[in-house]
């Protein structure tokens, strides 16, 4: 049986977007950060085969430092948010999805503490992260984490990482603590 699909909420809704905020525990101009910089992220798509543009933005809260390792948090009350977008190529398999061209540019410039991550696209309804990178997330983030799925229109859907990858295989069955 297939798990149920998430709502679609009205990305003008003021009531819409306030009660995922709250729920999500994400402030209005966080939210309109997230939405907007995946729009914008979703512009500098390589996708001439598939035309299938996405941006994805991440919001973490903490940076690594390389040599220590030691963490902090970010200067910004808000957090750095990094942006990527899909970057195809003609052999298929070598094509990387926004989200994970966003992962590997944030944690090689030592951002850690992953807050939101947003993903857009130019269909409707709002489209999810694949497989590839549901597991990719996960190797990064707490399953608690909302991942925020906007459509062509700017309406949206949010899920938590474990509604999207249940039974997870992460970090800690392979004993490692705190990745996320």
């Amino acid at each position: 049986m297939a798990p149920p699909t998430p709502p679609i909420l009205n990305g003008h809704s003021e009531t819409a977007i306030a009660e995922t905020c709250q729920t999500y525990n994400l402030t209005p101009s966080e939210f309109a950060q997230l939405r907007d910089r995946a729009v914008a992220a979703k512009a500098t798509s390589y996708s001439p085969y598939s035309k299938f543009r996405v941006g994805a933005v991440l919001l973490s809260n903490g940076k690594v430092n390389a040599v220590t390792g030691e963490r902090t948090t970010t200067e910004s009350s808000e957090g750095t948010y990094t942006p990527g977008a899909n970057v195809e190529n003609a052999s298929y398999p070598v094509t990387t999805c926004a989200e994970r061209v966003a992962f590997g540019r944030a944690i090689t410039e030592g951002h850690r503490g992953f807050k939101a991550v947003a993903v857009a696209t130019d269909i409707s309804p709002p489209a999810s992260p694949c497989g590839m990178c549901r597991q990719f997330i996960r190797e990064f983030c707490e399953l608690s984490m909302p991942i925020l799925m906007f459509d062509k229109d700017e309406n949206f859907s949010v899920l938590r990482l474990e509604d999207l990858l249940p039974l997870s295989f992460g970090p800690d069955q392979m004993g490692i603590e705190g990745s996320a």
